[in-house]
């Protein structure tokens, strides 16, 4: 079992590395334990979830895997469980500094990577609903009923919902689904959580996506995360309409995706987050 946050001899013997000189904590966001671990042949970043088994990280590894046909990613090592907790070892990327033009391109071409259908192989369990991934033909359905709707569902279940933001809601899915019922979209590849967090650069400055939620969807819905929360500067755009030019209009779309992310820290985090969101309702 894992004991305040330390690995044990024990269990770090029964990972699949030969050889470990050192095991350290380092920061892994919200959701993980997060370990450097160093043997005498290389460096690697282990990401631990308490209490689940090893299909924890499938989802994760699933992205990664897509994602890295395209783009740089931490490659997948191995994983799996060891005393009821999963694990999953990646390699260990030490960190430098990049150019967000060469950030924008890489994201780029992440997108320019398609299917014919929206979703993505596997449903995904975040901390307060299951997010359905179920491949569908129509973004519309897609993010009216596979996303929007479950999460209102939770937001209401949290006590953070009212009859205001219901109808203002109601007016953004018609305005949302009366664009949509005239206008393509071609299913994307996207990173799923794409904030500056999850965005770093190697030591040959080289950029990397890393902690992967992905699904195919309207590449805007990627965009769109990237304003939320700052980080992505003019040179991040220009790369990214260099290589996969946006189209025109894109300022007027971005709310309705942004209301996603906003909501869900509205869930997750409490009413804090209610201004960010009924900012985005109060124009519908």
């Amino acid at each position: 079992m894992l004991n305040n946050h330390q690995l044990s001899s024990a269990w770090l013997s029964q990972l699949p590395l030969n050889n470990i000189t050192s095991c350290q904590s380092v920061s892994g966001g919200d959701i993980n334990l997060a370990y450097q671990i160093t043997t005498n042949q290389a460096t690697y970043f282990v990401k631990v979830q308490p209490h689940h088994p090893a299909s924890y990280f499938n989802h994760e590894l699933a992205g990664l895997r897509e994602i890295g046909k395209t783009a740089n990613v931490p490659t997948p090592v191995a994983n799996g469980e060891i005393n009821g907790d999963a694990y999953l070892i990646l390699n260990w990327i030490d960190s430098g500094y990049g150019n967000q033009y060469a950030l924008g391109q890489e994201v780029a071409k992440m997108h320019q990577q398609q299917r014919e259908e929206f979703g993505f192989m596997d449903n995904h369990q975040t901390k307060v609903l299951v997010k359905n991934n179920q491949w569908n033909p129509s973004w519309r359905d897609f993010y009216i009923n596979q996303r929007l709707k479950p999460e209102i569902s939770a937001a209401v279940e949290q006590g953070r919902w009212n009859k205001w933001r219901q109808e203002h809601f109601d007016r953004m899915v018609a305005k949302f689904d009366n664009y949509y019922s005239t206008h393509e979209v071609q299913p994307s590849l996207l990173h799923g959580d794409l904030w500056a967090g999850n965005f770093m650069f190697s030591q040959t400055h080289q950029p990397y996506l890393i902690d992967p939620d992905c699904v195919y969807g309207d590449r805007e819905f990627d965009l769109a995360m990237t304003t939320v929360f700052g980080g992505f500067d003019d040179q991040f755009y220009r790369g990214y309409n260099d290589t996969y030019p946006i189209t025109p209009g894109i300022d007027e779309r971005l709310p309705w995706y942004r209301f996603y992310y906003l909501c869900m820290h509205l869930i997750l985090f409490g009413e804090s987050y209610g201004p960010a969101v009924d900012n985005i309702l109060s124009s519908y």
